[in-house]
């Protein structure tokens, strides 16, 4: 996990992406960047941008000044993806399969509790880190069409 999300240096130097299993329906897609994505504003508020104002003075929420690129892998790509973003100080946010199981959130926790690490399979990772880092971790990666 990035050591100090409070100060995290220039914006110009990190990169946000999101990798979701490219086998999934774009429903799941949807919705697993979307997750993902809510959790990347919890964890690093400083990535939200100054609110847009339009030209009758009406005040838009900020967006990410950064972007979020959204990237497809296969499904058994995306344990190494994260484990190598763990590697390279990326702060590592992800989705597991079961997440999308239920709507019941202690059933998906409960679900979760009782996989093995190596057994865990995962419908999206997003990695927050300096761009060389996430570059070249993913810079291999289509984006999701």
């Amino acid at each position: 996990m990035l050591t100090d999300t409070t100060h995290p240096g220039t914006m110009s130097s990190l990169r946000c992406v999101i990798i979701v299993d490219q086998g999934l329906p774009v429903g799941r897609c949807a919705n697993a960047a979307a997750v993902i994505a809510l959790t990347i504003g919890q964890r690093h508020p400083y990535l939200v941008g100054e609110p847009l104002q339009d030209a009758s003075g009406f005040d838009h929420p900020g967006l990410i000044p950064i972007g979020i690129t959204i990237l497809a892998a296969p499904q058994a790509e995306l344990t190494a993806i994260r484990q190598k973003g763990f590697e390279a100080g990326c702060d590592v946010i992800d989705f597991p399969v079961e997440g999308q199981e239920t709507t019941d959130y202690q059933a998906f926790r409960s679900a979760v509790a009782v996989i093995e690490p190596a057994q865990q399979r995962y419908s999206g990772v997003a990695l927050v880190g300096a761009k060389k880092s996430v570059r070249k971790i993913v810079g291999h990666l289509p984006l999701l069409k």
